[in-house]
């Protein structure tokens, strides 16, 4: 039995700092498919559209009849473990750090035997297991085989919380805290055992609703932090950098129109500085810090978290220029991500629907309330996915941008 996560003991700051290993990256252009699915949070396996063979390794043709018709398909993971063993010996680096380590080999109920990663309280073969596609710490998918039933502590297996961002016992910058959803975002990370939120306020002579409510909890700081300031920023980052296990950058400046109902630029440049601008000056500031502290184990930083829109994917005329802001963080958080792969800091990018604010009191429900999509990061967090889209709006939108994103442009424009 998996005993309770237990609060981990802060480093000694006279240590050396450890650097950051990294399991093994390499894979082939195919098997790609599957580290895109559990991006996603989805244990995805190749079909034979022909004789209807799931495949595992991800191959070029079926392994069965050589058809090249092979797509990707959604699976259930369950399974039978057939053999287990514990590794105490590795050349490896990462694994040579964490062992002993559990592998296990399962039966799939859809077909193929894969070798996998094994929780703690997997009873012993033979027994029923749920596997899920994870990300390990370099950003490639691989196989977890988890106990068929829930069982107690079970997200405190030290195996687990490899693939995952937890938030529990871990402390967090939250940028903005005068938003519903900034307010959200702090009492969910609280509720799931934040040890320390520190919430970021660009003015802090204002006084906001809610706020009276974020300091009465004992495990909130309030700080000043202005995403358009560059010295603000680097100020925080020097008080507080060294500290931050996770980054959530909620802070956004929303309006609606586009191109020809507003004149001048000014609206659209302030759009930019806050959530194209503000998030190049955070990751400029926060980033080496979160990079170098990745290798300090249970409280070591593990996530950088963007809150984007599913606008970004394609644009919404009605709110054109933010759109285009929303799509210009949308490529840099691409580039960030890749240079926290190499410390195995998870960036995670949120794309919600319309959400139920002040810009969208036009837009017809399904909209999305700051406290789904609060429940949506924590949940992202502890499974440790890349991209999450919340709400039916999004979700829809995603499946129809991936079918055929020039009739979605054309949707949208008309």
């Amino acid at each position: 039995m998996v005993r309770e996560f237990a609060r981990p003991r802060r480093k000694n700051p006279v240590l050396r700092t450890r650097l950051p290993n990294l399991p093994p990256g390499g894979r082939s252009r195919v098997a790609l498919g599957l580290t895109a699915a559990a991006a996603l949070g989805r244990f995805e396996l190749q079909r034979c559209r022909d004789c209807q063979a799931v495949q595992y390794p991800p191959v070029e043709a079926c392994s069965r009849c050589l058809s090249v018709r092979l797509r990707w398909e959604l699976q259930s993971g369950d399974g039978l473990l057939i053999a287990q063993t514990e590794l105490a010996h590795s050349n490896d680096l990462f694994f040579r750090e964490r062992l002993p380590w559990r592998l296990g080999m399962v039966r799939l109920d859809c077909g193929p035997t894969v070798v996998v990663h094994l929780h703690g309280d997997c009873l012993p073969a033979p027994a029923r297991v749920r596997v899920d596609a994870r990300l390990d710490r370099s950003g490639q998918a691989v196989l977890f085989a988890l106990p068929d039933t829930e069982t107690a502590n079970m997200a405190d297996d030290p195996q687990l919380r490899e693939f995952t961002c937890d938030p529990r016992f871990r402390k967090v910058l939250v940028t903005d805290g005068r938003s519903p959803l900034g307010q959200a975002l702090v009492e969910h990370l609280v509720k799931a055992g934040a040890d320390l939120v520190w919430v970021g306020q660009a003015e802090p002579w204002k006084q906001f609703p809610g706020l009276d409510a974020l300091r009465a909890m004992p495990q909130v700081s309030i700080v000043p932090l202005d995403l358009t300031d560059s010295s603000s920023v680097r100020e925080l980052a020097a008080e507080i950098g060294g500290r931050v296990d996770i980054v959530v950058n909620n802070a956004e400046v929303h309006r609606t129109h586009g191109i020809g109902d507003r004149q001048g630029i000014e609206t659209a440049r302030l759009e930019m500085d806050v959530n194209y601008f503000g998030l190049l000056r955070l990751a400029q500031a926060f980033g080496p810090a979160l990079r170098a502290r990745a290798a300090d184990g249970p409280t070591g930083a593990v996530a950088w978290v963007n809150l984007l829109s599913i606008y970004a994917l394609s644009n919404y005329p009605p709110h054109g220029t933010f759109s285009a802001s929303k799509a210009a963080a949308l490529s840099l958080s691409q580039c960030l991500r890749a240079e926290m792969r190499s410390a195995g800091v998870r960036v995670v990018n949120l794309f919600p629907g319309p959400m139920d604010d002040e810009w969208n009191q036009t837009v017809v429900p399904p909209k999305v309330s700051p406290a789904v999509l609060a429940r949506a990061l924590i949940t992202a967090l502890k499974s440790g996915v890349e991209d999450v889209f919340p709400g039916d709006v999004a979700q829809e939108w995603l499946e129809r941008w991936r079918d055929n994103p020039k009739a979605l442009e054309r949707e949208l424009a008309g």
